[in-house]
């Protein structure tokens, strides 16, 4: 299958667009470098050491055989887009590239808009492509668990049934986003399911929980495909703030009560998921919603296993609560569906003790470019 893999130099990207490869698949990337950008911009970095996407395509096919062509430009730009179309003819569009960070969208007016403008233009755009140069390719779509909030009933996967004034109805799950960046993908989700009903295009919309681990069976084939660690207050999840706090030797600090329950899926479990929807397209004319997760915890449950699992690798780190600098529910009920995927054939990957292990392991060995005054929040929503 011909198959786009747009972000394809990014966390979850580059991981997939090797694990495509690998299965036979024609890849190709298209990047922007913008959060290489970003890195530079924030004074902060991976704590692996991370090679340029030129030397990390050139080491794939000297150790594979197989080539991944790449496109350095912006789905802002059509033109661009328009020739990566012609040039590739794609059966599938697996769309990584936007900007993901909440705590970066909400640094000021700046950020916010060029978070709108990126993400919910740049998505456009691949709405338009498609329509235009290939009408059949599926468009698997990176969404967030971030777009439903966390409402005090169950959360349906993308769809709920509705009973009002004694009729019924199908209608898309209500949003609650929690900041500019998840209303972005709150905007991407309108606008896919306006296109596939008005054009007839096949979308699936991965509505992915938050992504740990590191290393796939690819990114472990040599150091120069090793995947990023981010582990700052603005790109960095709370595990992997936490497990880098504790190789420094510094507190881990918890937002608020720490009460906050978000879903979690290791970084196999993403390209997995991505490779199923591939080989399960939608319909044309569906726009398809899969909850992307395999499991949930609180933060204080996420700060309680790696101060246990760093404990015992030598490592005495205390628990600290600070101030939230985010606005958000604290303790809240959650209960999330995610059977789609598992139907499908997804044999999850879980949260063990071995897997935190690894991070902290990676961690301390790339401890010396852990930014001290990085894993602490600088950006409030207030």
């Amino acid at each position: 299958m011909r198959i786009i893999v747009a972000g394809g130099d990014g966390f979850c990207g580059w991981p997939t667009a090797l694990y495509l490869s690998k299965q036979g698949h024609d890849v190709s990337i298209v990047d922007n470098l913008a959060r290489r950008e970003i890195d530079e911009e924030l004074h902060s970095n991976s704590v692996t050491p991370i090679a340029t996407l030129e030397e990390r395509v050139a080491k794939w096919k000297e150790l594979t055989g197989k080539e991944i062509r790449t496109f350095i430009g912006d789905l802002n730009h059509y033109d661009f887009l328009r020739e990566v179309f012609r040039q590739t003819e794609p059966e599938a569009f697996v769309h990584f590239a936007e900007q993901r960070s909440a705590p970066y969208s909400m640094i000021d007016r700046q950020h916010a808009a060029y978070t709108q403008t990126n993400n919910v233009i740049g998505n456009l755009n691949v709405l338009y492509a498609i329509k235009e140069f290939a009408p059949e390719c599926h468009l698997i779509k990176l969404g967030t668990m971030g777009e439903y909030g966390t409402p005090n009933i169950d959360i349906e996967e993308g769809y709920i049934e509705i009973e009002h004034n004694g009729r019924k109805d199908t209608l898309p799950y209500p949003k609650q986003p929690g900041s500019f960046y998840h209303l972005s993908k709150v905007h991407d989700s309108h606008n896919i399911m306006f296109a596939c009903k008005i054009w007839g295009i096949r979308a699936t919309d991965l509505n992915q929980g938050i992504v740990y681990g590191l290393h796939t069976q690819e990114t472990q084939m040599d150091p120069v495909l090793v995947n990023r660690v981010d582990y700052d207050g603005v790109f960095g999840t709370a595990l992997n703030r936490f497990v880098n706090q504790a190789a420094i030797g510094h507190d881990i600090t918890v937002y608020g009560s720490g009460g906050q329950t978000r879903a979690f899926l290791n970084i196999e479990d993403t390209v997995r998921c991505v490779e199923i929807a591939a080989e399960n397209p939608a319909d044309r004319g569906e726009f398809r919603v899969f909850n992307q997760f395999t499991e949930w915890f609180s933060v204080n449950e996420l700060a309680e296993r790696v101060q246990k699992i760093a404990k015992e690798e030598g490592f005495t780190t205390e628990v600290k609560k600070i101030e939230n600098p985010r606005i958000e529910n604290e303790d809240h009920y959650y209960n999330a569906k995610n059977t789609k995927l598992r139907d499908l054939g997804l044999e999850p990957h879980l949260l063990t003790d071995d897997v935190i292990r690894d991070i902290l392991k990676i961690s301390v060995e790339n401890k010396d470019r852990i930014i001290e005054e990085n894993v602490l929040p600088s950006i409030t929503w207030k």
